[in-house]
């Protein structure tokens, strides 16, 4: 029984924890489509710190720093980071200003 009531306490901590992803742990877990220009690019993020774009045409590294997420490509090579907003899940859109100018984010 103290089993028990241990496993349901633990379940009961952690499950806070679950429900306060960021919009950049959205963002690099399940992709976006970036539109930008008159285009939508379908960007797919890797555990590993890696992101395709463009069906591989456009590869990179990401990072999160605070609330910026940081990339460079073979399109970009010098790093360039951008802020997203705060609780944004999969299927919100928002802005995103960066060095390249505006783009709305999509999160698949």
């Amino acid at each position: 029984m103290r089993l028990l009531a241990l496993a349901a306490l633990a379940v009961a901590l952690t499950a806070p924890a679950f429900a306060q992803t960021t919009t950049l742990q959205e963002v690099t877990t399940k992709g976006i489509v970036l539109s930008a220009q008159g285009m939508d690019i379908d960007v797919t993020y890797k555990p590993d710190g890696t992101f395709t774009a463009m069906d591989g045409q456009v590869t990179g590294k990401w990072r999160i720093d605070g609330e910026k997420l940081c990339t460079s490509s073979n399109f970009e090579p010098a790093e360039s980071c951008s802020a997203y907003p705060a609780g944004k899940k999969s299927g919100d859109s928002f802005d995103v200003t960066g060095a390249a100018g505006t783009a709305t984010i999509k999160i698949k």
